[in-house]
């Protein structure tokens, strides 16, 4: 039965294959709607300064928020085990934080934009990593005072 020995090695790499081809596309599609919303969300200042930049006139001011979560697909979750073991950066892992924190930035952008302010002062991330079986995810949440200003 050598059939069967190849049906048990070839299915998880088939697995590792279909995980890698769909994370790839996933992955790039996300980077690609990140990258047209910072543009369409430039006009909106995000500061970590505590306080009101000087001459400007605060008229209103609310707490805005964005948060995503993200998990890793099969094939990072592989790779990063074998980094484990060898030690060195997690490159995967990397961009899942990079993806969710842009992808938070911009949600309390459009927050801050939805609610008529141009400015968002005291942006703070939160970072959480939600335990799961087998896959490792990951909460990013940004916060801030958006204001809306005197023009």
């Amino acid at each position: 039965m050598p059939w069967l020995e190849w049906l048990n090695l070839g299915v998880p790499l088939a697995l590792l294959i279909v995980g890698y081809s769909v994370g790839r596309v996933l992955e790039r599609q996300h980077y690609a709607s990140i990258r047209e919303r910072e543009l369409v969300l430039q006009t909106v200042v995000v500061l970590n300064t505590r306080y009101i930049p000087e001459g400007v006139i605060a008229l209103q001011a609310s707490v805005v928020s964005g948060g995503m979560v993200v998990s890793s697909d099969y094939f990072k979750t592989f790779v990063a085990g074998f980094r484990s073991f060898f030690g060195g950066r997690f490159r995967g892992y990397e961009s899942l934080l990079e993806r969710a924190r842009r992808e938070a930035l911009l949600r309390l952008k459009q927050q801050a934009l939805d609610a008529g302010c141009k400015l968002v002062i005291g942006l703070r991330f939160h970072t959480t990593r939600i335990s799961g079986v087998g896959i490792p995810s990951v909460e990013v949440m940004a916060y801030g005072t958006a204001l809306r200003c005197k023009t």
